[in-house]
């Protein structure tokens, strides 16, 4: 059973940083491309940034400059580095296989002001 779990979320100042991982299981993801996406209430879901097989990566223009996405396939695991966290960053995280509709639960991420 592919899973596909977000962790590293939590509740934060507006200035501080959080390091989000999201860890397969039941599937290998360094044969895909993966994206960390979010949503805040009221809000559509957005890709905030992106890393291909080759390790190419892309980001949204509001995460660009304090957003650091990264992949170890050792350890079947990609990451979001978060820095300078703003108020505006609090959203609900999720990764996935940008071709492949397997959302999970998320982690929450909230950021005070």
């Amino acid at each position: 059973q592919v899973q596909l779990v977000e962790s590293g979320g939590g509740l934060v100042q507006a200035g501080g940083s959080l390091r989000l991982s999201c860890v397969g299981s039941g599937v290998a993801l360094a044969i895909y491309d993966m994206g960390w996406y979010r949503q805040a209430p009221g809000k559509q879901r957005e890709l905030v940034a992106s890393i291909t097989r080759g390790g190419t990566t892309r980001y949204a223009d509001s995460v660009k400059g304090r957003f650091t996405i990264s992949r170890d396939n050792a350890k079947n695991t990609v990451y979001l580095e978060m820095n300078n966290l703003k108020p505006e960053d609090t959203a609900v995280y999720y990764c996935k296989r940008l071709q492949v509709s397997d959302w999970g639960q998320g982690t929450q991420v909230t950021v005070s002001s």
